[in-house]
């Protein structure tokens, strides 16, 4: 079981890192911020689903963390975004 929760957390990790190099171009709390946050939920549920893991409160924090670190580390790839690699300064 535990195996096969790093696994799902590793899918969303990467699900989430083109989403978050979106959020990281565009104003925050435009609707195109909020899509790039909200689009990829439906997808990490149907991961869990698919996946048979469950939605025992332990794997919540596994799963959020790869959610908002995918989010954070696609972000921060985008160039140009202030404090980001390739930034031009």
């Amino acid at each position: 079981m535990a195996m096969k929760l790093w696994f799902v957390a590793l899918a969303v990790f990467l699900l989430n890192l083109p989403f978050g190099y979106w959020r990281a171009g565009v104003p925050k709390f435009s609707r195109p911020w909020v899509m790039a946050v909200h689009v990829p939920i439906p997808f990490v549920i149907g991961l869990r689903i698919v996946s048979g893991l469950g939605w025992h409160l332990v794997h919540f924090p596994v799963i959020v963390g790869a959610y908002f670190l995918g989010q954070w580390i696609g972000g921060m790839a985008r160039p140009g975004r202030d404090g980001a690699p390739g930034a031009i300064v």
